[in-house]
């Protein structure tokens, strides 16, 4: 009697590598750049970050799941429209669930949640690994692309409430007045250019930076 083939464990070294990567040597944002626009247009308020990259997640792994597991009957003439058609699906229901629980932070990521539906990010995952690769695989390289997306979002908008606007806006928390008052009385003053699109590109910048130089191979690679 032949011996049964062994299941691979969910979360081995190879699938782990599926979260892991994209949080650094392949992030879908400073490396493979992708998702851009949003790390400009969203990123004045932490909350807004946080829950833009939720919202991206979700889209994103069912997504693959759900393209995954089409993918032996999808035509290959219509895979494109067919995975669109899944997309816009998936952000009309996260929008609807975001205006229903978080209706003031959806208002101020505006056409933002219905442009997920173009997002470099979620096209490209569907397409290059949930059409090839089963659907447990498929849901740990959404979750890893979405917290490589999301990583890069909440640092930029760190940086840019807190030294924009002295705070850090969290969901369900509010608005936390991180710089002391005394610290205005001395003299300090927010910066207002961090409020504005074209910071987020310096701090992107100063973020590649770090990325590389702690990790010389990215350097390398090229």
């Amino acid at each position: 009697m032949s011996e049964e083939k062994k299941s691979e464990p969910l979360f081995s070294k190879k699938n782990m590598e599926l979260i892991k990567q994209p949080l650094n040597v392949i992030n879908p944002v400073t490396i493979q750049v992708l998702g851009i626009c949003s790390a400009l247009a969203v990123t004045v308020q932490m909350d807004n970050a946080i829950v833009m990259s939720f919202a991206v997640m979700a889209v994103l792994v069912i997504g693959n799941v759900l393209v995954s597991l089409m993918r032996n009957i999808i035509p290959g003439r219509i895979r494109i429209i067919v995975q669109l058609v899944i997309v816009a699906f998936l952000v009309i229901c996260v929008d609807q669930i975001l205006k229903a629980y978080v209706y003031d932070v959806s208002k101020q990521l505006s056409v933002f949640v219905g442009l997920i539906i173009t997002n470099c990010i979620i096209m490209g995952r569907l397409e290059a690994f949930a059409l090839g690769n089963k659907p447990w695989a498929s849901v740990l390289d959404g979750v890893g692309n979405g917290f490589g997306y999301g990583l890069v979002l909440m640092v930029v908008a760190f940086f840019k409430e807190i030294l924009g606007s002295g705070t850090l806006t969290i969901p369900g928390i509010g608005k936390l007045e991180l710089v002391p008052d005394s610290f205005y009385d001395w003299g300090y003053m927010d910066n207002g250019l961090m409020l504005l699109p074209p910071s987020s590109l310096f701090i992107v910048g100063i973020y590649i930076w770090v990325q590389k130089v702690r990790t010389p191979e990215l350097i390398e690679a090229k």
